[in-house]
């Protein structure tokens, strides 16, 4: 039985629930079809009733795995804020046609000009769909996590281009707050929007910051242009009652104090052995916010189904007692994660649980 109330005890600490609950900010279509045997990856989503079929079969492959809500969204960043993207062949065990990445060379904002003549995105012009469809049709104790089109840094920095960005900080920083300001401006209405939904019962904000020895660029830089315009994102949560979850991958350790006191983030998502295990994490920050997911996403991926038991009985062993964490993998259920794995981990939280 789905019970958002669960996995929200766990967002704001208020003590161990009864079961350990389980949470990713999301699954790749192909796992989601390889699941539920629903043809997800072959439905045209353009098209209104192969969309709601889409979308019925994401709330099947949350509600039938144990999942206490769906992950929603008003479009991709790539939808909302155009960037150019590099692609190439997928070489998952479940492929797609192609794999996209930021061309961390060029952006589509370079002077003052190109700021005023980007497309800036509306609210009022954007489909809410997705998020109407989900609001009206979730299973009983289902809540919907709202995944925002990408965070500060990273529309930030794909919009200017990675190498650009570098350069502008120090030599025209007015230009880089700028484009910083109206990147927040439309994620502050995109999340006052979604809030309006009922039935959306917290935020999630992907802003990867960092790579394996520390943050994209330097933790003055996050400081001054990111942090504080997270905040205003998570002040629009936090005043709606309704918790605020970073998902971030990298080494943040030089801004994870300014993360929980100053953008007061409740929870925090993506954790990978090689920089804090998560069992490391708890320990350290596990007072002051939940921990979510940690299983390596290496580890998913390279070891036998027994070893990713064990693993994961290690992880909850640690993390579980006293509350503040959920289940799931280091990242997010990507089209290269064996099936049999992902499972077995969920199999191990339900007996944990």
């Amino acid at each position: 039985m789905a019970d958002f109330e669960v996995l929200k005890k766990v967002l704001l600490r208020q003590g161990e629930p009864d079961r350990v609950p389980f949470y990713e900010i999301f699954a790749d279509p192909e796992i989601m079809e390889a699941v539920t045997g629903e043809p997800l990856t072959k439905l045209d989503r353009r098209n209104k009733d192969e969309k709601e079929r889409y979308l019925r079969g994401v709330i099947k492959f949350y509600h039938d795995l144990g999942y206490d809500y769906v992950t929603g969204r008003a479009g991709r960043s790539r939808e909302v804020f155009s960037y150019p993207n590099l692609k190439a062949d997928d070489t998952a065990g479940l492929q797609r046609e192609q794999r996209e990445w930021q061309d961390e060379h060029h952006g589509v904002i370079s002077d003052a000009n190109n700021i005023q003549e980007y497309p800036w995105p509306a609210v009022q012009l954007m489909s809410w769909y997705e998020l109407e469809f989900l609001n009206k049709n979730l299973p009983d104790g289902m809540k919907i996590v709202f995944l925002g089109p990408g965070g500060i840094y990273e529309n930030t920095v794909r919009l200017i281009g990675f190498e650009t960005m570098c350069y502008k900080v120090f030599e025209d920083p007015g230009f880089v707050e700028e484009i910083v300001k109206r990147v927040t401006t439309c994620l502050s209405d995109i999340f006052a929007r979604a809030l309006q939904f009922e039935n959306v019962g917290a935020v999630a904000l992907g802003d990867d910051m960092g790579y394996k020895t520390g943050t994209m660029m330097s933790p003055d830089v996050m400081k001054k242009f990111v942090l504080p315009f997270q905040k205003r994102l998570a002040d629009i949560a936090h005043a709606r009652g309704v918790p605020f979850i970073l998902h971030s991958c990298g080494n943040l350790k030089e801004i994870m104090d300014n993360l929980i006191d100053t953008v007061r983030i409740d929870a925090k998502h993506s954790y990978e052995d090689v920089i804090l295990p998560v069992t490391e994490a708890k320990k350290i920050y596990g007072k002051r916010i939940a921990i979510l997911g940690g299983i390596d996403m290496d580890f998913l991926c390279r070891h036998t189904e027994d070893e990713v038991r064990t693993y994961t009985r290690s992880v909850l062993e640690q993390c579980a007692p006293g509350g503040g964490y959920a289940l799931g993998t280091g990242n997010s259920v990507a089209n290269y994660v064996p099936v049999r794995n992902y499972l077995a981990m969920l199999d191990e939280g339900r007996k944990f649980g």
